[in-house]
């Protein structure tokens, strides 16, 4: 979400502003609640039509540095109105109390600026920037002060406000449909040549809108789709026009269902073909040669400046002898040359804008490998008794095996995917950040945020390699051999780290990608490369992470793995302990979805072969299965609405209906092997 800075050092090429740690520090005293009132009392005084500007550049900068919104959040509703519009600079500072709001709050302060009816002068805002745009009439004050208060910088404020709450609002996003707000912005995206942030921050906006919005497709005319298309294909002149083309793909690929089908191929082409020159782009190189470029730079600065300072100096005291000139002269004089200096963020927000391009391409990637969630309607009625066994039982037949049809790629996708290299170029980006760029970064205070960024391209990497991997053929992979190397590489990525389960991002997205990888090489035979040790070391650290995601990931590695392992000699100790394991998980865990992944890797490795089936009599599997059949399905009934998604509900059924089988198939064993 949006951020803004009320001090004048310029905007993030993202649209978010850089929160510096040593701007605003808070001092002894009252605590964020009093503060507010402080606030709240000024402003509720009959003489204050609006928030007066000190006012405001206080509160927005001090919203800007809270990590969470206040624990009595109805004091921010106090400062919810933004009054009547006006393009000056109250208007800049009350829109910016507004961004740092929107992003502060979180989803339940934006529905209650939504419900206090912020979206209607919200709207009257934009429209009125759009207005001014029209016009080439600049105030006096306006053009002194231009960086601040311009027209287009407002507007940026005001589109920084409508993205926020139309990503924490659905509300918000039915009235910008309604107002015509596209419009709107897309005038804005047209400057991006002359005003980059101000077009980033419309694209960011218009990806959020655009995602699973069919009613504002209609109103995209052929007119807003060459705005999009300008954008897409402008020329690259910063990393800055980087992000805009990235994210104006993103939108883009949000507008699919409304490109004509002869037109596809070659959107989605050119749409791949961006985000790959994106991803080949050496983050960690970049970063490197991006902070010894603001080095240089700033010592370069530094020495004209003592130079200028000396000769100065040197005036002055010929000055202070001749004509008794004040040492406070020289102290102004010095301090307007440093004000002369250019800003010293220009690096880093080039940085960041590359980071965040990657991080935004890959997450198009995984949404292009994604089909749309069933419908909530489709599946309404199940879970409420027995009597939907008979249907799910019909329908897993039917669908040969498979409740929900696999991910699938359209015929476009995977050719432009595979021509443009980009399964290479993510492999390339599941590695851990350049360790020269994170120890750059870790010693200077104003760098160190991009550490986590580079985490986080390094999980998105991963979490496209788990939908890859699902979803290519393994000739287009690389074939069995590169399988083998991809699976040691992952390996080697998870167990170089002692503490890797102290780090909940990555290990779930890790743990997806092995998950999906192990299924791949199982189905094709492909011998594996994690050894039992490791994968009880995996299973056994994942367990205990309080995300159901990867504890969802590891029982179903241990299935994959157990199942590939039943099939095989000498490993009935291994298989005990892989039993014993899942039934413990499947009987103790509290997450329903938890209990029947493990019951369906019970059910995976304990399905066949002779070492699999000496190896359940010794458990005990039928047994335990058959005492926790009823408490299974009770958990179901009671648990089950409200606290599960109605295709997670699905499922759980599906895996009932799996147990009863089970246990009747595990009956005919355990009778052939006692008899």
């Amino acid at each position: 979400m949006a951020m803004i800075n009320t001090s004048p050092p310029p905007r993030l090429g993202c649209g978010r502003s850089q929160r510096s740690a040593s701007a605003f520090c808070v001092p002894p005293g009252p605590g964020p609640v009093s503060r507010l009132q402080r606030f709240e009392a000024s402003l509720q005084a009959p003489e204050n039509p609006s928030i007066p500007e000190p006012h405001a550049s206080h509160l927005s900068t001090w919203l800007l540095h809270l990590q969470r919104p206040p624990a009595q959040a109805s004091h921010l509703r106090t400062f919810y109105p933004l009054q009547k519009p006006s393009l000056g600079s109250l208007a800049w500072m009350n829109s910016s109390i507004h961004v740092n709001l929107s992003a502060c709050g979180g989803f339940e302060v934006c529905d209650d600026m939504v419900t206090k009816d912020i979206m209607t002068p919200l709207v009257v805002l934009l429209k009125e920037c759009s207005a001014g745009l029209d016009s080439n009439e600049m105030s006096l004050q306006e053009k002194k002060d231009q960086n601040r208060n311009s027209v287009e910088n407002i507007a940026n404020e005001a589109v920084n406000v409508l993205w926020n709450i139309c990503e924490c609002s659905s509300r918000a996003v039915s009235i910008f449909n309604k107002e015509g707000c596209l419009e709107i912005v897309l005038k804005y995206l047209s400057r991006f040549p002359t005003n980059v942030d101000l077009a980033i921050s419309v694209a960011y906006c218009l990806q959020t809108v655009t995602e699973d919005n069919p009613e504002l497709l209609k109103s995209f005319s052929a007119t807003a789709l060459n705005v999009l298309e300008s954008a897409l294909l402008s020329p690259v002149s910063s990393m800055e026009s980087l992000l805009l083309k990235t994210l104006v793909a993103g939108t883009i690929w949000n507008l699919k269902d409304i490109i004509p089908c002869k037109s596809q191929a070659e959107i989605i082409n050119a749409l791949l073909k961006i985000l790959s020159e994106v991803l080949g782009m050496d983050a960690g190189e970049t970063v490197i040669q991006m902070k010894e470029t603001e080095t240089q730079r700033l010592k370069t600065a530094a020495e004209a400046e003592e130079i200028l300072e000396n000769t100065n100096g040197d005036d002055l005291i010929e000055d202070d002898e001749m004509e008794g000139i004040s040492h406070k002269r020289k102290v102004r004089r010095k301090t307007f040359v440093s004000d002369l200096l250019p800003p010293t963020d220009k690096e880093l927000r080039e940085t960041i804008a590359l980071l965040t391009a990657q991080q935004t391409a890959l997450e198009i990637i995984v949404n292009m490998c994604c089909n749309e969630d069933p419908s909530d309607d489709e599946w309404e009625e199940l879970s409420s008794s027995d009597e939907s066994d008979a249907f799910m039982e019909n329908s897993f037949s039917e669908c040969g095996g498979q409740l929900f049809s696999p991910l699938c790629l359209s015929h476009e996708v995977h050719t432009a995917l595979t021509n443009y290299l980009i399964p290479k170029k993510i492999f390339e980006k599941t590695a851990f950040p350049n360790s020269i760029a994170v120890d750059l970064c870790s010693r200077n205070p104003t760098w160190k945020p991009l550490i986590r960024k580079m985490n986080t391209i390094q999980c998105r990497a991963l979490f496209c390699l788990q939908s890859l991997v699902s979803l290519l053929d393994v000739e287009h992979l690389g074939g069995a051999a590169a399988l083998q190397t991809l699976a040691q590489h992952l390996s080697q990525l998870l167990f170089s780290q002692p503490d890797f389960a102290k780090h909940a991002d990555f290990l779930e997205a890790i743990s997806s990608a092995l998950r999906a990888l192990l299924q791949t090489m199982a189905s094709k035979n492909i011998s594996q490369c994690m050894t039992p040790d490791q994968l009880m070391t995996l299973c056994k650290a994942g367990i205990h992470s309080s995300n159901v995601g990867v504890r969802v990931n590891v029982v179903s590695i241990l299935g994959i793995t157990g199942s590939v392992l039943a099939k095989e000699g000498g490993t009935l100790e291994t298989l005990k302990n892989i039993g014993c394991f899942l039934l413990e998980v499947t009987t103790k865990d509290p997450s329903l979805v938890v209990a029947g992944e493990a019951l369906d890797a019970l059910f995976d490795v304990f399905a066949d072969g002779k070492e699999a089936e000496r190896a359940s009599i010794q458990i005990k599997l039928l047994s335990a299965l058959k005492e926790f059949q009823p408490v299974f399905k009770m958990k179901i009934r009671k648990e089950g609405r409200g606290n599960y998604s109605t295709d997670q509900l699905c499922v759980l059924d599906n895996v009932k209906m799996n147990l009863r089988r089970f246990i009747a198939y595990q009956e005919t064993v355990e009778k052939r092997l006692t008899s």
